[in-house]
């Protein structure tokens, strides 16, 4: 459903919907008034009881098909009017029906707009027919006459103000959907960027250097039979790094689940590589829900951190940690493995450890900082910190 149909469907619905509960009230308080000034007391009973039937069937119509009657309004409204006329008859024109009828000129407001004219005019007519014979029969005082005759005069301000009230929700609706629209379309492209990065960070790179060797290897048969068989080994170890790569690359991307606990998150990627290799992780996780973007490549960053440990620590025993400070989150992974001399970005670089390089690029890119505290024989310390609501 497009902004603006959502938007013509569901402002008319939910004005008439106030407008009919709104005018039951009204209506039913300005009848029960009536016990202490009419001798008929069995007709306050009838109005009270004829509002409440009229006004339960159409709020049941809106609940249930609330487009037939905004697409197809006159019909009920017609009703309407005829219900109109029996809180007329059975109130003799006093108050009730003056409520009711301000409550039905706002009605059509919600339903027709300013194509509600023709229908005011008679409720006006209505109105006034009934104020003239109120004020033949009772000779009230000026003010009292005054008050009176300004009754049809505020249905139809009830119904221009309905009007305004109904487009100015239409305007809200079609707007929000606009801008929840706008939202998806732009989620749903950093998605696919950050799906085109991954993959080019990883599998693209790894097929890439698969593909060289495979051009090479024809040559290397008739030439080189040695080098022809390190080139085939290069390819078939290529290919399964790309696999692997691939696999990991949908199990993170499935286990990135936007509606999940972040901590659930943390927690679940520890026990998974925990059973997966063996080495016990223990775990402290503050509560804590960072934006998307950011948690998103806070697990990579995590996955990445475990991943060196089991390919280079040797390590019995790995820590995570996930703390909360106002404005930040921050992630630690630890182990009390082998180590190495850490340095700088560059010194990581040159070293070979592109993990840890691209967990600094993945921090960097969600306005992050990465602190690598490691030596020979004393274990690895990743620390992560990135920004989260306060």
């Amino acid at each position: 459903m497009s902004g603006a149909m959502s938007g013509q469907l569901v402002a008319p619905a939910a004005i008439a919907r106030a407008v009919l509960l709104g005018r039951a009230v009204v209506t039913i308080t300005a009848a029960a008034a009536g016990l202490l000034l009419i001798e008929e007391r069995w007709r306050v009973p009838t109005v009270v009881a004829l509002v409440l039937v009229a006004t339960a069937a159409q709020v049941a119509l809106l609940t249930r098909r609330p487009e037939s009657l905004t697409r197809h309004p006159w019909p009920p409204l017609l009703a309407d009017l005829l219900v109109a006329g029996g809180v007329l008859a059975l109130s003799r024109g006093g108050m009730a029906f003056f409520c009711y009828s301000a409550g039905a000129a706002a009605l059509a407001g919600a339903l027709l707009g300013m194509r509600a004219l023709p229908l005011w005019a008679v409720q006006a007519a209505l109105g006034f027919a009934s104020a003239a014979v109120l004020l033949r029969q009772s000779r009230p005082s000026p003010e009292v006459t005054a008050f009176v005759a300004a009754f049809p005069v505020l249905g139809l301000l009830a119904g221009v103000g309905a009007t305004v009230a109904t487009a100015a929700l239409v305007r809200y609706v079609e707007l929000t959907v606009a801008v929840v629209a706008s939202a998806q379309r732009s989620a749903a492209a950093s998605e696919r960027a950050r799906l085109a990065r991954e993959l080019h960070d990883s599998v693209a790179k790894t097929l890439r250097g698969v593909s060289f060797a495979a051009v090479a290897l024809p040559q290397s048969l008739r030439r080189h039979p040695a080098l022809a068989e390190q080139l085939a080994d290069t390819v078939s170890r290529g290919a399964e790094v790309a696999a692997r790569e691939a696999r990991e690359l949908m199990e993170g991307l499935r286990a990135d689940d936007p509606g999940q606990d972040f901590g659930f998150g943390v927690a679940r990627a520890c026990r998974d590589w925990e059973q997966r290799t063996g080495i016990p992780v223990r775990t402290r996780i503050d509560d804590v829900d960072p934006p998307l973007e950011t948690r998103y490549e806070l697990l990579r960053i995590l996955r990445e951190g475990l991943t060196n440990v089991e390919r280079h620590a040797r390590a019995s025993a790995v820590w995570v940690e996930v703390t909360a400070a106002p404005g930040t989150v921050e992630l630690t992974v630890a182990d009390n493995g082998v180590g190495f001399s850490a340095g700088g970005l560059d010194q990581l670089r040159a070293a070979g450890h592109l993990g840890l390089v691209g967990v600094f690029e993945r921090a960097t890119g969600v306005g992050g900082a990465v602190e690598v505290r490691s030596s020979p024989g004393q274990g690895t310390l990743l620390r992560v910190r990135a920004g989260a609501p306060a």
